[in-house]
């Protein structure tokens, strides 16, 4: 069967989720006539470093299609080196962004050619042809959109939050600049509303997804409907797996758990795929009119992230 699958995501759960469809998918999740995967990532992380524009989510889920990111680290490029951030401390940059050689070639190639007027959603389609991916990664939006952080120490600028400070802040409040201003990038709508199945990573809501949503007419056409639609809660027994949004949903006042994450989504998803850890949930998941799939979410290496997306298509011929 063919199916066009449509994943919102951000961070290292949209990217290693983004792997397994791929590996499900024939042709690498290249669209055509066997369908294909489209990626709809989250731009709000995006910063500028040492003059340079950097898109950490979108090259996270970009480096691992390409089969050459860090699975150690979950970030950045395997093999890579730091003359070049090494240097720049001896000249008295600030250095506690780690970028490797290898990353900084894609900044060097990013910048240049937003500089010159490309958009990122073109920019961004050639990196991913250079790099051999055959899925689409389209920027929610090629408008700038920057994601703010309040604290007790006051507003943080997203990766002065999440790297810098490890995100060991209390997360008071979010603010996404730039966004009421924000149009959808080239495709992102069609792909949300037609397709066979859309996909909700296991993202951290409020920081990896919220910004996608929040584009003016994304969260609606999502709510549209058109394909089945699902979401991954990166909730598993309580905890996160990796990053902040245990502390996040926590601090924000709402409930650490599948459950807490399966009410951010209602209205807006049919299914919501949990943990077997989390089973006792399903049923007030399911009060909230969701229909519930629990299973392995956990995605134990490139095999797990293949068998949680095939479980996730075949819910498109539901």
């Amino acid at each position: 069967m063919s199916t066009s699958v449509t994943l919102l995501a951000g961070g290292v759960g949209g990217a290693r989720l983004a792997h397994g469809f791929a590996r499900a998918l024939p042709d690498g999740g290249a669209p055509g006539a066997h369908g294909g995967l489209t990626c709809v990532v989250n731009v709000g992380d995006d910063t500028e470093r040492h003059g340079l524009h950097v898109s950490p989510d979108l090259d996270t889920v970009m480096y691992t299609l390409a089969g050459l990111n860090d699975e150690e680290r979950g970030w950045g490029l395997t093999d890579e080196s730091y003359a070049v951030l090494d240097q720049l401390g001896r000249l008295g940059e600030d250095t506690w962004f780690t970028l490797g050689d290898k990353d900084l070639a894609t900044h060097v190639v990013r910048t240049a050619r937003l500089r010159a007027g490309e958009p990122l959603s073109a920019v961004t389609a050639a990196l991913t042809r250079s790099l051999g991916v055959d899925a689409r990664l389209l920027p929610v939006t090629d408008d700038a959109v920057r994601t703010r952080i309040t604290t007790p120490d006051g507003e943080l600028e997203f990766q002065e939050y999440f790297v810098r400070r490890q995100h060991a802040d209390a997360v008071l409040d979010l603010d996404f600049a730039g966004i009421d201003a924000a149009r959808p990038g080239p495709g992102v709508l069609d792909a949300i509303t037609g397709g066979d199945l859309l996909v909700v990573a296991p993202s951290n809501p409020f920081l990896s997804v919220e910004p996608v949503l929040g584009v003016p007419g994304v969260r609606e056409a999502l709510r549209a409907g058109g394909p089945r639609r699902v979401a991954v809660s990166p909730i598993v027994g309580g905890r996160a797996l990796k990053g902040p949004a245990a502390q996040v949903l926590e601090s924000l006042g709402h409930d650490v758990s599948a459950l807490g994450v399966a009410r951010l989504y209602t209205g807006l998803v049919d299914v919501m795929a949990i943990d077997a850890a989390d089973e006792a949930l399903a049923a007030p998941i399911a009060d909230l009119g969701f229909e519930v799939l629990v299973t392995d979410t956990v995605m134990g290496g490139p095999e797990g992230r293949e068998r949680l997306a095939r479980e996730l298509l075949e819910l498109a011929g539901s």
